[in-house]
Order: C-alpha cells, then structure tokens, then sequence
C-alpha cells in the first residue's frame, strides 16, 4: 500500500463520497449502501480498493462488519503533500515532469 494505491482510491467520486459518510462515524456495508443508488456489490468492490489503499479499517462486531476511517494514511498524505509545497519535491522514485510556465 502506498501512495499510487492511495491516489488510485481518491480518484474515484463513490470513494471519496464514502470517505465523507465515514468522517461522520463507523458504518456498515448496507448503511454506506443506504447512501448510494448502486448495487451492494459496487459498494462493496469501493470499500476493497478502499481497504487496499488502507484508506478505510473494518471491524467485525457479531454479525456486521463496521468501516472506519483510516487517519494514518490521511496524515501521511498530508505529510507528503506538505512536502510538495515547501521543498517542491515529490516521492524520491517519481519522475519530475517539467515545469511549465
């Protein structure tokens, strides 16, 4: 999991939505679903790539599986585009593209 992988998962709007709903507290699969007109499966396949990217936690609790957000990897994130803007550096192994002006 990193930074491609993170990007990869903001990129989608669902996701991001998803993220929002989750700011607000642990849900559900089918109380995300509640949210959306997509089928459960769609929202599931969002909750993995979300997983993957290490966005998003999930937590067995009897019978349901509550998502949660992932702070970490919103503070590393943070950390890396912070980076960015005050050394106009990027990832070590990222090709810089040239500037235009």
């Amino acid at each position: 999991m990193g930074l491609n992988d993170t990007f990869k998962a903001l990129s989608d709007p669902t996701r991001r939505q998803i993220l929002r709903l989750l700011q607000q507290g642990d849900l559900t699969a089918g109380e995300i679903a509640g949210h959306f007109n997509i089928s459960k499966p769609s929202i599931s396949h969002h909750l993995q790539i979300l997983k993957q990217a290490g966005l998003v936690l999930d937590q067995r609790q009897g019978q349901n599986i509550y998502y949660s957000l992932n702070t970490t990897v919103f503070q590393e994130v943070l950390g890396w585009l912070a980076s960015i803007m005050h050394t106009g550096g990027g990832d070590q192994y990222e090709t810089k593209a040239p500037r235009h002006k």
